[in-house]
This record gives C-alpha cells, structure tokens and sequence, in this order.
C-alpha cells in the first residue's frame, strides 16, 4: 500500500495534506522519490477507442512506462464523461501516483482534480488541456495554433493559391469552400480554428475564397465529439441547402482525418470523385492510416502529422519528474490558461503531410510501413 494511496484514504493524513497543500496544484506532495518504479503506479486515462489515434497513444505511453518499470493502469472511457470520470476517481481510490489524463470534456474532471490534490497526486493533462481547475500540474501537447496554421495553409495549397513553400500560386479563385471545427468541448478545437481562420482570412476578405453556406462561427461548424457520422450528416446537409444551384465545393476545412472521411463520403455520395467532377481539396490532422491511404490514393489531400510517439515521451519524461520529486521542463508557460492558471506545457512541432511527404515522413521514419499504407490499415 503506497503513500499516496494512503493519503488517498483521509483521516489524519489527508487532514495534514491540506494543511500541507495551501491551495497548491496537485503536485509536491508526500515524496516517492526513493521509491522503486516496481512500486509506483501511473494511471492514465485515454478518452475513446472509436479513434485509432487515441489508441496508438494510450499504448506508446503504457509501453514506454512499462519500459522503465512503473505499473501502469490504463483505462478508456469511449467517449462517456461519467465513465471516464468512475474511471479517474477509481485510479485515485486505488493509489495512482501520477495521472496522465485526456478529457472527453476539459471541464468535467474539476471534483476528481481536487480529490486527486487531496491525496497530493500529480495531474498531466494529455494533448486536450483540463479546464477550470487549479490542480492541473502540467500539459503535453503539440502547437495546438499552429497546427490550425498548418490546415489552413494545406487548403489554400490545395487550391493553388499558395505554393508549399508559402509563396503566392497562379490559382485566382474565387473557390467556394466549406468550414469544419471539432468538438467545442475540447479546448484545442478553438486553437486550431483560430489558427486556420487567422491563415484564411486574408483570402476570405478579398473574396478570393468564399464560405457559400455562411457558417463561419464556430459554433455554426463544431462536430460534437469529432464524430464522423456527425460531420457527414452536416457536408449532406450543406450540399443540399447551399449547393442545389450547381454550385461546387472547392476546399473543405477538416480540422480531424475522422471528420476528412465523413466529409469524403458525402461528397462521393452526391456524385465528387470522377475526372468530370473532381472531390474539393479535404484537410485534416493525426495521419490516421485510413486517411493515409486516401492521400496517397489522391482522394484526401493532406494531413497535419502529429508524431504521437513523441507526446508520450513527453508525458513519461514528465511523470518521471513527479516522482523523483521534481518539476517536468517546460518550453511554454505563458500560452496555455485553463481559466484558473496558466499551466507549464511542453509542446512538440507538427508537420504537413501530402501525398509526396509520406515516404519520407510516415514510412521513412517507421510510424507505418509501406504495405500499411498501401492497404489502409495498420498492424
């Protein structure tokens, strides 16, 4: 039975605790520093397993922990808040030492936060930043801002109006093109909209590309829970309120590779695809191998690649600090508010993949192997 697993239990321990703690962030606490990583447990807490991408994380951050010995406990909540939140609180009650947790909502963890304050266990909130709590203790995640730079920067390429190396194209537009956002419940939705939307402006300003259906907010163009079936209802719903005139779509905004294929699907349902009548210019993000094989078939046209193998080093290097009783190094401490505080963060570049980056930037690098890519389905 381990200190924090104690500490977790109440009475007179938990009473010193906050007498200790003085409205601190959950970290800092009782030490494990000399203890054995055979004896420290890590709970970490993955959002969903409909995503390939959350599942390639929660395993890279098990296997990398399990690596160096730590016991690790790693729990999926499929999309259900009051799952993930039974799912914390019992990683709590059963003496994690560390918890690595990405929110299906960032801001409905607050009552397990605190608990988890109370028994002085540390909280790294993984890629989705953890809203309106004091006891978030530190945030692993890529350039959020930046990757929506990268979308938006991907759809004007596509469209030929910049070429990849930011210069203006011969294209002239103007392009119709449609805007996609994901769930408004994740903060790093609005990052990669703003982003995106600060790349896109000039252009929409000009006239040079034009938003036909008039959703521009948000709010107008979030998909609940990144849902793919949620984004293939709305680019049906699009096509039929807003391009019944024989209009067509030249570039559509996907903030996800999920979100991509539901917009592919509607799009080649209502007849986008042949030589006659060819598919918009699709964005998206994580390199889902799906989606791979869509841009290397010509159907997709890029991607936003997030090496998830780095993130969990990351968040291991920053776990491992915890326990020996230091503090996680941090690249950005001034970016990230969650409404309460500014959270240390340490956030990893991101890179635009199109059809000719992805030898050298999936295959190469040993994220897929080529027959993976090939077939559209990962190992």
């Amino acid at each position: 039975m381990n200190r924090r697993f104690l500490a977790a239990l109440g009475g007179a321990v938990l009473a010193l605790s906050l007498a200790a703690c003085s409205g601190e962030g959950a970290g800092g606490g009782s030490s494990t520093g000399d203890e054995k990583p055979s004896s420290l447990t890590i709970g970490v807490s993955m959002p969903t397993q409909t995503s390939e991408r959350w599942i390639a994380d929660g395993n890279s951050v098990k296997e990398k922990l399990q690596a160096k010995g730590y016991k690790v406990d790693l729990q999926y909540a499929n999309d259900d808040i009051p799952t993930q939140s039974q799912q914390v609180d019992q990683m709590i009650t059963q003496g994690a030492d560390v918890l690595i947790i990405a929110a299906i909502d960032g801001t409905a963890l607050s009552s397990q936060l605190q608990a988890a304050a109370d028994a002085k266990i540390p909280v790294i909130s993984y890629d989705r930043l953890i809203r309106d709590s004091k006891n978030v203790d530190f945030y692993v995640s890529f350039d959020n801002y930046k990757v929506g730079v990268a979308q938006g920067t991907a759809l004007l390429v596509g469209l030929g109006l910049l070429n990849k190396d930011g210069s203006k194209g011969s294209a002239k537009g103007p392009f119709n093109i449609e805007l996609f956002a994901g769930s408004l419940d994740d903060n790093n939705t609005h990052f990669f909209f703003n982003g995106a939307m600060d790349t896109l402006k000039p252009f929409l300003d000009d006239g040079t590309i034009v938003v036909k259906s008039r959703q521009t907010k948000i709010e107008q163009v979030a998909t609940l829970r990144w849902q793919q079936e949620t984004a293939q209802k709305r680019m049906e719903d699009l096509l039929t309120s807003s391009y019944n005139d024989g209009a067509k779509v030249g570039g559509v905004l996907s903030p996800y590779d999920g979100i991509s294929r539901g917009i592919i699907t509607a799009l080649q349902n209502a007849g986008y695809g042949p030589a006659a009548n060819p598919l918009p210019v699709v964005t998206g993000q994580d390199a889902e191998i799906a989606s791979v094989k869509l841009i290397n078939d010509g159907v997709q046209n890029s991607t936003v690649f997030k090496d998830t193998r780095l993130l969990a080093e990351q968040a291991v290097l920053a776990a491992e600090a915890f326990l020996q009783d230091k503090e996680p190094t941090a690249n950005d401490t001034k970016t990230y508010d969650n409404g309460v505080k500014v959270v240390p963060s340490y956030l990893l570049p991101v890179e635009t993949v199109y059809k000719d980056d992805i030898k050298q930037s999936l295959i190469d690098s040993g994220y897929y192997t080529a027959a993976e890519v090939a077939a559209g389905q990962a190992k």
